[in-house]
Parts: structure tokens; C-alpha cells; sequence
């Protein structure tokens, strides 16, 4: 029973415990995380090519990913704007720069997104070998959760740092409860199990996480629809924070969800500020540290 949630916390937690101060060992922990993301995606795409009635599974996969992104992101945007409205965020006016290229911070997502299509495309082949898909993501998954142990203990912030931003811990508070709330709505309309639901709303915008815990847990349909419902999450956020930074501070920020710590930080700081830029570290450091452990109750 308490296997999966072994495989979860036990290397998070021996990751967590290593403090690093030589900046090249921490650049090449980067790295390797980056690049376990990419082997289990592609894992991941092998696993789904491989399923029985792929064609209705491909459609599931769209019903399912287009139902929890749009419940989730919805409950995020009235849970945040009542925050906007009831606790106003007062900043000092500042210079706003252009925003970087959307375009351009589109394209790591999707990379990770072709990742998994090039996967399923190769999966399709049936090669022998691809039996042992399964177990080689499991290994590959328990690596790269001992990485982000070491890369969430690393980032500079310190838990009492962390609990004395109260702006970016309301905001955190705020997207994982109303995420949470919107998991149970899809996950009813769906007719799937709440703790499903509420599984998939845990990711929280780490598609490159949320994904693959959940296709390790249940199977690549659910993995794959977390992935992408997190991804257009990531995805609709780079288009509406220019739009909402000045009016909706607080809606602005926690759309962006887990990725606030680092994708999406640099357009919150062209846009916001430098006076965001705390917030977006705290908060972002709350939901990638919530991600992995929620998923991990609520799986079981």
C-alpha cells in the first residue's frame, strides 16, 4: 500500500538532505534533472503507444486534460481575483520593460511536449525491448526525484525566508486549494474517483513533474492528461500575465504556479518588477514542494 508513496518521498527527502555550495556540481545536478525529464517523457510516450484501444485512449486523453485544466483554471482566477479585491497587493510604481518573447519561453514546453510525441511515435513500433518501458521509468523516476530533493534544498531560500513572505504564501494557499477545489468539479463531471481528481489538480503547472508521478502511478492516460492540462497552464499564463500584472497582481502570480521559481519568473519580473520577484520565489517554492508530496497521499 505504501510502496508508491515510498518511491516518492524517500529519495525527495535523501535529495533534500544534501546541501551543495560548488556552483559547478549544482550546474551539472541542473542539468541531469533537465535531462531525466526528457528520458521518462520519452518513456512516458513508449508506455502510451502501447496501451490497448489507443484510438479511444487518445481521445480520453483530450476529454480528460481539457475538463481539468479548464476547472482548475477557472477556480484559480475567482479564488485570485477575490484575493486582488479583499487584500489589494500595494507595490511601488515601477518602470515596466518589454516582456520577453513569449514565443521564445514557449519553446522549452515544447520540446518536453515533442518529447513524449517522438516517444509515442517510436513506441508504435513495437520493438521487443519496449517491455521494459515500465521499469525503466520507475528507475529513471526515482533519480529524478533524489534531483529535485537536491535542487529544491539549493535554491537559496530558507524555510524561514519562506514563511515570512506573506504574499507569496497567501498566493501559494490560495492556487492549492482552488486547484484542489477544481479537481474535485472535474474529476466529478468526468465520473472519476475524487482522490483522481485531486491527484491530477496537485500538480500545480509542473507538467514535466505532475505527468510522470501520475502515469507512475495510475497510467500513462492520466500521466499524459496531467502533463498537458498542466502544460496549457503554464502556456496561458505566459500570454496573460503582461495582461494582468498591473491590475491583478496576486491572479498574475498564481496562475503561473509551480513555475514561478524559475520558467516563467523572468516575464513576472520584466512585467512586475523587481518587487515581485520574492513572491514569485516563495510561491513557486511552496507548490514544487507541495506537487510531489500531495500526489503521493493522494495516489495511494
Amino acid at each position: 500500500m505504501y510502496s508508491g508513496l515510498l518511491i516518492i518521498l524517500l529519495p525527495l527527502s535523501l535529495g533534500y538532505l544534501i546541501h551543495l555550495n560548488n556552483k559547478s556540481v549544482l550546474a551539472l545536478a541542473h542539468r541531469l534533472l533537465n535531462a531525466m525529464v526528457y528520458i521518462i517523457l520519452l518513456l512516458m510516450g513508449i508506455n502510451l503507444a502501447m496501451l490497448e484501444n489507443l484510438g479511444s485512449n487518445l481521445l480520453s486523453i483530450l476529454l480528460y486534460a481539457t475538463t481539468f485544466f479548464l476547472c482548475i483554471f477557472v477556480f484559480n482566477m475567482l479564488a485570485l481575483f477575490l484575493l486582488d479585491k479583499r487584500d489589494p497587493w500595494i507595490v511601488n510604481t515601477h518602470k515596466q520593460d518589454p516582456p520577453p518573447s513569449r514565443l521564445h519561453m514557449a519553446l522549452d514546453s515544447v520540446k518536453l511536449c515533442s518529447t513524449l510525441i517522438f516517444g509515442f511515435i517510436i513506441g508504435l513500433t513495437g520493438w521487443s525491448w519496449f517491455r521494459f518501458s515500465n521499469n525503466a521509468s520507475e528507475i529513471v523516476l526515482i533519480i529524478l526525484l533524489f534531483l529535485v530533493g537536491v535542487q529544491l534544498r539549493n535554491n537559496g531560500m530558507s524555510l524561514k525566508q519562506t514563511l515570512l513572505n506573506r504574499r507569496g504564501t497567501i498566493v501559494a494557499i490560495t492556487v492549492a486549494v482552488s486547484s484542489l477545489l477544481g479537481g474535485v468539479l472535474a474529476a466529478f463531471l468526468l465520473g472519476l474517483p475524487t482522490k483522481t481528481g485531486l491527484a491530477i489538480a496537485s500538480g500545480y503547472g509542473w507538467y514535466s513533474l505532475s505527468g510522470i508521478l501520475i502515469s507512475d502511478a495510475y497510467d500513462p492516460i492520466f500521466g499524459s492528461a496531467a502533463f498537458f492540462n498542466d502544460l496549457v497552464r503554464e502556456l496561458a499564463s505566459i500570454i496573460l500575465i503582461p495582461m494582468l500584472i498591473n491590475r491583478y497582481r496576486s491572479m498574475a502570480l498564481g496562475l503561473t504556479g509551480a513555475t514561478s521559481i524559475d520558467f516563467t519568473l523572468p516575464i513576472l519580473q520584466r512585467c512586475g518588477g523587481v518587487e515581485i520577484v520574492p513572491a514569485a520565489i516563495v510561491h513557486g517554492f511552496i507548490l514544487s514542494l507541495m506537487t510531489p508530496l500531495f500526489i503521493a497521499f493522494f495516489t495511494q
